[in-house]
């Protein structure tokens, strides 16, 4: 008979449930995984024009957010333009890491981007894992992690276009690690419980907070590792 004519029983219903949120889950990291090789491609690609990149670097910040907030929410329900937006995007925030990478490597200190590529991986996997077997609800945090974002990002621009301090910039980095940790729980957590509708949305959280929290150890790996 047809998978839409049988009767299921509750334990029945249970496993499709969980074995489908299974797939999801599967399918959201895989989608997370090509995100990363298509940052990585952007990286590599644009690294001998790292000055240009600098000078445009608003420029592709703004062609990020305009994908992030209009060209996903414009293509979702369309599999393939929705992907190509993803990988776009994607594309784009590799581009963007060029200066800082070009930075460290001019520096002698090239080891630094796989160390903190470590790092943040050995992090995200144990949050993740952390989120997905805690019996913990962390639903309720998505206000105030919302409302920090915005404060962080008000002092980030404060400080980088009147107080240009040091210190505060290693402040702001590490809150901006914490931050994007306790954001991967808590997506982790919703999308193991079947909050989003699409694994390219699902993706495209997970993949904001592993960039965060990797760009945000590079600079602090950086800014402590750099005195010899």
């Amino acid at each position: 008979m047809a998978l839409y004519d049988r009767n299921y029983t509750t334990a029945d219903a249970g496993y499709v449930q969980e074995g489908a949120s299974v797939a999801f889950m599967k399918q959201t990291y895989q989608l997370m995984a090509a995100s990363m090789i298509a940052a990585a491609a952007g990286a590599y690609v644009t690294m001998p024009f790292a000055e240009q990149v600098m000078q445009f670097k608003w420029i592709i910040f703004g062609a990020e957010l305009l994908i992030l907030f209009f060209g996903l929410r414009m293509t979702r329900g369309h599999q393939g333009a929705n992907l190509a937006m993803l990988f776009a995007f994607t594309f784009l925030t590799g581009v963007s890491l060029v200066p800082l990478l070009a930075s460290l490597i001019g520096m002698g200190q090239g080891a630094m981007i796989g160390n903190a590529f470590l790092m943040t991986s050995v992090l995200f996997g144990a949050l993740s894992m952390f989120a997905i077997n805690s019996k913990s609800d962390f639903s309720s945090w998505g206000k105030p992690l919302f409302i920090t974002l915005i404060v962080v990002i008000v002092a980030s621009l404060i400080n980088y276009f009147l107080l240009q301090s040091p210190m505060m910039h290693i402040i702001i980095t590490a809150g901006i690690l914490l931050l994007f940790s306790i954001f991967t729980i808590y997506d982790t957590q919703n999308i193991a419980n079947g909050a989003y509708d699409s694994p390219v949305d699902a993706a495209v959280s997970l993949y904001i907070d592993f960039l965060n929290m990797f760009t945000a150890m590079l600079q602090l790996l950086g800014i402590f590792g750099g005195d010899d």
